[in-house]
């Protein structure tokens, strides 16, 4: 009897960044691991043929498998995703494995995988992958399936969530539609999906909720670029949703990302309420209207900025909000200005990023053709203190600096407070709030106090006070999720944003450094590369214990500062498991600065996520 094909799908580990909420998630919201699950490696799965044997590994929320018993390897990535996707292409092609490269970075610039990846899937893949499928079981499989036609979603199935591991999740997303019907300069998602809204019909959206609501998921976000892209569709989908949670005693909370303009249709923000959407993410990129002109943003030229968000939250919707510094208008004034309106407008999750250049989108042409672009500079991370070129308005070190200082500011204890007063002025009540069992909402409310309020002192505890006294007791809620939030933004902002390497110096010396170190640890177990900033470390013999200790503390002061560590775990390693696993423990909190090779015989001392950090792919080493 033929076996049936094996098939393992990856999604990479993500880069630490606004986006992670990993204090939150560590601090506070016991048992998650991330916010959102790979929806697209779940439909890929659901595509795939029901005899085959399909698995999906998430690296953001458990160890990959270094040798899996498969015969396919399926990695997705988006940009930022791309260095890990490429090691991982890299290392299950030398154990072997047939490897397909995916995800919306390939979809963007398949070119990227060429000679990389064993098969490459660019494009929706509802109709190209089983078409890989099928010649994979015929004997032949081309190098590009690239997807040149538009997809009807009426094809697209209900997406195999019981592959993912929902419970690590904070939220599932769902997809309705595709492409949006604007043009702004920088974004890549009219390139891949064109300006012509596609949709999944209601019914479809039923089934895919009837899963999750098997699965006792209550916190759903819909991830379409432009979630009313297509007005009567939207509000058709929207009546079909208020009349299921009806059905079903109200048990899903909805977000979504939309267009500021939905602040003008009341007709539709009626039906938000009733399908109990209770958060909604707007790109309003800067309240410069020269700067929105600029970038072809017109939509959000039609109207008062300000006054549509308070207008969102007056019907119960709360807002997040995505703020872009860099554009040619943009001086060294823009600071001041994005602080003044995201203070002012009460939006708490204001994630504000660097301008950048995504490949094939027309700002790219633009800059390319003036000779701006900065070859060799990355352009998969708005969050970073770079971009990729070289900005009109202001130099590049004024942007990076004032970048760095504009999020200080917006996460001082008292902005954070600030912003939430100026939004419960008009927020009276909210859509929905999360299903959270009272016991789960306990331990929430013990942690955050704990772990947040407390820890701050007396001026963060005058501060959350504050907000509480100056909102209405029906969206404490809003106000305890905005401090949690702000907590987050404020950790990755103190961790991470100001210790980049190459932004801040580290505070030892590399003379200093290996001082300390080789007396901690054994000569020939320590190497220093005083270029890129790393430091690698083999744990082998023993080490008594007061140096371990010193070690521990050395380890740490040097993540903190923005030094990459590399730690090797070997067979040979005797290093007590308590002091070992309190190392780890300590370096958990800039996980994404530590890669991890763990020998098979060390993994059952291990006690703590492994998933905090990057897990080294050299080696055969696999979890059991």
């Amino acid at each position: 009897m033929v076996r049936a094909p094996r098939l393992l799908l990856i999604n990479p580990k993500f880069k630490e960044s606004f986006w992670s909420f990993r204090w939150a998630l560590d601090e506070v919201l016991d048992g998650k691991s991330a916010v959102n699950p790979p929806l697209g490696l779940a439909t890929v799965a659901a595509l795939t043929p029901k005899h085959w044997d399909v698995r999906i590994v998430d690296e953001n929320v458990e160890p990959i498998p270094l040798d899996p018993d498969v015969d396919i390897v399926g990695i997705c990535g988006m940009a930022i995703q791309f260095p890990r996707q490429r090691a991982l292409i890299q290392h299950y092609k030398t154990v072997g494995r047939l490897v397909v490269a995916g995800g919306s970075y390939a979809s963007l610039c398949p070119e990227a995988f060429e000679g990389l990846a064993d098969v490459v899937v660019s494009g929706e893949a509802e109709y190209i992958w089983p078409r890989f499928c099928a010649d994979y079981t015929n004997g032949h499989t081309d190098s590009l399936y690239h997807e040149t036609g538009e997809v009807n979603l009426a094809d697209s199935p209900v997406p195999r969530f019981d592959l993912l591991k929902l419970d690590r999740y904070t939220r599932v997303s769902l997809q309705y539609s595709r492409g949006c019907p604007y043009q702004c300069e920088f974004c890549d998602i009219i390139v891949m999906f064109g300006r012509r809204p596609r949709t999944k019909n209601p019914e479809q959206i039923g089934r895919e909720l009837d899963e999750l609501r098997a699965a006792r998921v209550h916190n759903v976000f819909f991830v379409d670029d432009n979630f009313i892209g297509h007005r009567p569709r939207t509000k058709a989908l929207l009546s079909y949703l208020a009349d299921y949670q009806w059905k079903h005693d109200y048990r899903f909370q909805f977000g979504v990302q939309a267009s500021v303009n939905l602040a003008d249709d009341n007709v539709l923000l009626n039906l938000f309420g009733q399908a109990n959407v209770s958060w909604v993410f707007i790109g309003i990129e800067s309240p410069d209207a020269e700067s929105l002109a600029e970038a072809n943003k017109r939509q959000n030229l039609k109207g008062n900025l300000l006054s549509a968000v308070h207008k969102l939250y007056r019907n119960g919707i709360d807002v997040f909000g995505g703020f872009i510094i860099g554009f040619d208008n943009d001086t060294i004034e823009v600071f001041d200005k994005q602080y003044d309106f995201i203070v002012r407008s009460g939006i708490q999750i204001a994630m504000v990023g660097l301008l950048t250049a995504l490949p094939k989108t027309p700002l790219y042409h633009r800059l390319d053709a003036e000779g701006r672009l900065v070859p060799y500079a990355r352009a998969d991370d708005n969050t970073q203190v770079t971009t990729n070129f070289v900005p009109k308005g202001m130099t590049a070190h004024e942007m990076s600096v004032g970048f760095v200082d504009l999020h200080r500011r917006l996460t001082r204890d008292r902005v954070i407070a600030e912003r939430i007063i100026n939004k419960t002025r008009f927020m009276k009540h909210r859509a929905a709030s999360a299903h959270y069992r009272f016991l789960e909402s306990l331990g929430i409310l013990k942690r955050f106090v704990l772990h947040g309020v407390l820890a701050g002192g007396y001026t963060r505890i005058y501060h959350v006070a504050r907000t509480l006294w100056h909102s209405n007791v029906q969206v404490w809620s809003v106000v305890i999720a905005d401090w949690i939030s702000g907590l987050a933004l404020a950790r990755y902002v103190e961790m991470r944003l100001t210790t980049q390497p190459g932004c801040t110096p580290a505070r030892t010396s590399i003379e200093r450094l290996e001082q300390i170190l080789a007396r901690v640890i054994p000569d020939g177990d320590v190497a220093v590369d005083s270029n890129t900033w790393e430091v690698s470390i083999t744990l082998a013999r023993v080490v008594e214990t007061r140096l371990f200790k010193e070690l521990t503390q050395q380890l740490a002061a040097l993540a903190r500062s923005g030094t990459n560590l590399r730690i090797r775990l070997d067979e040979r390693c005797t290093v007590h498991p308590d002091h070992l696993n309190d190392l780890l423990n300590r370096l958990s909190k800039y996980g994404d600065r530590i890669t991890l090779s763990v020998h098979e015989v060390m993994w059952p001392f291990l006690r703590i996520d492994i998933t905090k950090f990057h897990l080294a792919l050299y080696g055969t080493y696999d979890r059991p």
